[in-house]
């Protein structure tokens, strides 16, 4: 299907399913974007409905199509771009889901991984897997759930059980194949990053089946067709990447060095490394970027657990916001903040703190505060999080970032890229093309399917749109830093008082 201009991408989001249409030029020709239900069952926990994952992208799938008004029989492949960590478990003979997903986001595996460190494991996986030990990846998900969920233990050792995150399960869902990519396999705890394999000892020592887990084969490469039913054609599956690795192709961060911030429910900041894997320092991440069919390729990563989620939490659960956009408005309606700082660890820090215990706080409330200050204080906390990240990546890559590429639902705010260029000291990028994440599973599925020829030809897609330069002097940007790291300490302080 070479000669089929056009490519459908599935992002399937931490709130939404959403599926974009794209042409050989990468214009997007058709969008549809279905919300699900979020559940949380208990303080700390986070689900989803597997099936409902399932059945909203499938409908924003149909509905791209319908809207482009493209036969599906023209579409060269699909690409899959998803929420991370999150777990999904299904039985391998009915392909019915055995319990909700258990979300990124979740924390109920915190006393989980304190043991794992108390047997001195922590050295094992970072060194192997990249990664930290912590909730948010899905290897003690797995743990939880082959302790807690009915039978799942004999099931599992059985082979009756698949595991797979969300990328994964669309795929079995479209193709009936259990299959996954290096990107995704990498933030389970439970890869080798330098041999781009499942771990053997570190499954052993957590107990968990590898007959449970997918096959990984290449993130640009084909991982079965649609059935026709679904869409119309027997379409290939030809591109699958975690969202934020996604991301970072979409914005074509494709030499090392390069960078992008992705605002979305968190933030994550990407610093792409080449072929080489570089140990963090910092108590960042190292991951795989991507295979694009030559081999894997690395990033550096710092997570912010809640971003953008700051603003849904200000407008759904305070109130005080009527819609996102409106946050813009007020936080230019005062000159500051009034000397609050608001540390949202709704559900713990991610990079470069990894404390799972913190929650959130506001700091620095007096008789004059009012919601325009908080909502200021909201915004700003986003850029906060995200100059610690950018700060420690250039600790581990030893040189000064020159500029970052930014995209994501919250970087359409104004008031917030400029108050994050001024608080970085360095200038932001902001694409034309907002859809980044969608675009890079769009790339990873057309180079697979001759869409595109080389990276060369990606690059020429990417277009800068709007450039925020930094506007703030070096000793008020280094007293509002001082201030928040000041809130941070006191939060965590809190968090650890029992």
């Amino acid at each position: 299907m070479a000669d089929a201009p056009y490519v459908l991408a599935l992002d399937q989001g931490t709130t939404s399913s959403r599926a974009i249409l794209y042409d050989r030029a990468g214009h997007a020709l058709a969008l549809s974007q279905k919300p699900f239900t979020q559940s949380y069952p208990r303080p700390g926990w986070v689900e989803h409905d597997p099936m409902e994952i399932w059945s909203t992208q499938l409908a924003a799938a149909r509905e791209a199509i319908a809207q482009a008004r493209v036969s599906p029989s023209r579409l060269a492949g699909i690409g899959i771009a998803n929420q991370r960590e999150t777990a999904v478990f299904w039985d391998r003979g009915t392909g019915a889901p055995l319990g909700p997903a258990i979300v990124w986001q979740d924390r109920r595996t915190a006393d989980i991984c304190r043991t794992l460190s108390a047997r001195g494991l922590e050295r094992l996986i970072t060194d192997r897997t990249g990664l930290l030990l912590d909730p948010y990846f899905s290897g003690t998900k797995i743990m939880w759930a082959m302790e807690n969920m009915p039978d799942m233990r004999r099931k599992a050792h059985a082979g009756e059980v698949c595991f797979g995150t969300v990328d994964s399960w669309l795929v079995y869902k479209l193709t009936g194949n259990h299959l996954t990519d290096p990107s995704n396999a990498s933030r389970t705890l439970l890869f080798d990053i330098h041999k781009g394999a499942w771990d053997a000892e570190i499954l052993s020592a957590l107990e968990i089946p590898a007959a449970l887990l997918p096959r990984v084969v290449p993130s640009s490469s084909t991982f079965g067709k649609v059935e026709s039913s679904l869409l119309g054609a027997e379409i290939p599956v030809c591109g699958v990447l975690g969202d934020q690795q996604a991301a970072l192709l979409g914005q074509a961060c494709l030499e090392p060095g390069a960078v992008k911030v992705t605002y979305g429910t968190g933030c994550f900041c990407l610093l792409f490394t080449g072929r080489q894997a570089v140990a963090s320092r910092n108590r960042l991440l190292s991951t795989v970027a991507w295979d694009l069919g030559d081999g894997l390729e690395y990033a550096l990563e710092g997570s912010v657990f809640v971003g953008g989620a700051v603003v849904q939490w200000l407008r759904d659960e305070l109130r005080i916001l009527s819609s996102s956009a409106e946050s813009d408005t007020l936080a230019r309606s005062v000159s500051d903040t009034g000397g609050v700082y608001f540390v949202p660890a709704f559900v713990g820090m991610g990079a470069p703190h990894w404390d799972p215990e913190v929650r959130g706080a506001l700091f620095g409330i007096t008789r004059g505060t009012r919601q325009e200050h908080i909502v200021r204080a909201g915004l700003e906390s986003i850029a906060y999080q995200t100059r610690d990240l950018v700060e420690a990546m250039e600790k581990d890559a030893g040189r000064a970032i020159q500029s970052v590429r930014v995209d994501g639902g919250a970087s359409v705010n104004a008031f917030l890229m400029q108050f994050q260029a001024d608080i970085l000291g360095m200038p932001l990028v902001r694409p034309r093309s907002p859809e980044t994440t969608a675009l890079g599973a769009a790339f990873a599925a057309g180079l697979a399917a001759g869409v595109w020829k080389s990276r060369a030809e990606l690059s020429e897609i990417w277009q800068a749109d709007t450039i925020f330069e930094p506007g703030m002097d070096t000793a008020a940007r280094g007293a509002l830093i001082e201030g928040w790291n000041a809130a941070v300490a006191a939060a965590r302080s809190f968090g650890r008082r029992e």
